[in-house]
Formats: structure tokens, sequence, C-alpha cells
């Protein structure tokens, strides 16, 4: 019985797949979306939140920095971009599916 060999994830796609996270989705559902496995997104974020300096959440007071807006922007910018090359790829995709010919 062969075995498969195990995939290998940039750092950048693992960079994106835990800022998904963040977005409030369910977790089996990104990781549904990503075909991978659940556990291995909780892995990466568990390994991604000890290597982040400072703390993302709201302050003591309640009060968001600039630098917190700017990650919470930054964030937000790549999850839009994300969807809209999947859309792109999806138009192209379906786009090249051949059209019924009209009975004319």
């Amino acid at each position: 019985m062969s075995s498969k060999p195990r995939q290998q994830y940039t750092d950048e796609f693992k960079a994106q797949a835990v800022e998904l996270l963040e977005t409030g989705k369910p977790v089996s559902q990104i990781a549904e979306e990503l075909c991978i496995s659940s556990n291995l997104l909780y892995s990466w974020r568990h390994s991604s939140q000890g290597s982040q300096v400072g703390s993302a959440g709201p302050r003591a007071g309640g009060e968001r920095t600039d630098a917190d807006d700017l990650r919470s922007l930054r964030r937000e910018n790549a999850l839009l971009k994300m969807e809209n090359d999947i859309l792109k790829k999806a138009a192209v995709i379906l786009g090249t599916r051949p059209q019924p010919s009209s009975g004319k």
C-alpha cells in the first residue's frame, strides 16, 4: 500500500487561510472551500498566533488603534481580492463551455 506524498503549502497560502478564519465563517466551510482538513486550519491558526507580536483585539478601554484599523482593512482587502479571483476563474470556466445552439 503506497501512501500519498504530503502536500506542501506556501506560507502565503497558510496566512490567507488563517485570515479567512477571522471573517467569521465556520472552519469546516473554509476548509472545504480550500480543499484541506479543518485540523490543518486549526494547526495553522495556532502556529500563527504564537508568531504575532502584540494584540490584534481591542484595548483595555475598548479603543482601537490606527494599527488595528489598518490590520482589519488589509485583512478585508485580502479577502475581497481572493473572492474576486475566484469569481474571475469561475467566469472563465463557465464562459468556455459550449453554448447550446438555438434550433433556428
